[in-house]
């Protein structure tokens, strides 16, 4: 118990994620010039409300799952949280130079799903599509997880398998196309082996401080 208590100030750090939602807002905004790149894979995958729930899911998924590697281990989380603010530093980047669209189908809200999918709309705009936050974010999850020792397999299967539900969500309810989901994942792939591969991470005794070096 003492031992988790010490670890809860990490989750200070958690504070970055409302700040980097303020910039996407920002960014959010910028409409004009915005490249379409939906592909004829894209035009054949069926819109299916139903995946609204995982899509929706994700902000938990986000939350819990931070958490849990912050108590579990702390230095997979604050990596895990590294990779995710890189990540989406990068993906601002090439929305602010390199903005694209999803275009959306006309539904009619005659159901609970439905309503739910024309809620998510109209809270977020068309834009900031390649790469894909939603997965993006993700991603840069259920990779880290895999360092993540003594797992019950439960959770393991909810960390990948809820993972990948919203990452295909993104999909299934047209808020992303293919290239979002692909162009997220290598980021999260490439900034991975940065931040896990060439960098150590010493958590500090009570009296120092956090660094990170070279290997």
């Amino acid at each position: 118990m003492k031992r988790n208590l010490k670890k809860a100030p990490y989750l200070l750090f958690l504070l970055v994620i409302p700040a980097l939602g303020l910039i996407y807002q920002i960014l959010n905004e910028r409409s004009h010039k915005a490249v379409d790149l939906t592909t004829p894979i894209d035009q054949a995958i069926p819109f299916l409300p139903v995946f609204i729930i995982p899509y929706i899911l994700w902000y938990a998924y986000l939350s819990c799952y931070l958490v849990y590697f912050c108590f579990k281990d702390t230095k997979v989380y604050l990596k895990t949280l590294s990779l995710m603010v890189i990540g989406e530093c990068v993906c601002f980047v090439i929305y602010f130079f390199f903005q694209t669209t999803v275009p959306r189908p006309d539904i009619v809200a005659d159901d609970f799903l439905t309503m739910l999918v024309q809620w998510m709309y109209t809270i977020d705009q068309p834009y900031n599509c390649f790469p894909s936050l939603h997965v993006l974010t993700t991603f840069a999850i259920m990779l880290p997880a895999l360092h993540i020792k003594n797992k019950h397999v439960i959770n393991n299967l909810l960390i990948h398998v809820g993972g990948s539900l919203i990452i295909v969500s993104t999909l299934f309810v047209k808020q992303h196309v293919i290239f979002d989901v692909i162009g997220s994942m290598f980021v999260v792939a490439f900034l991975y082996g940065l931040t896990f591969e060439l960098f150590s991470l010493r958590i500090p005794n009570k009296s120092e401080t956090v660094y990170v070096k070279n290997k």
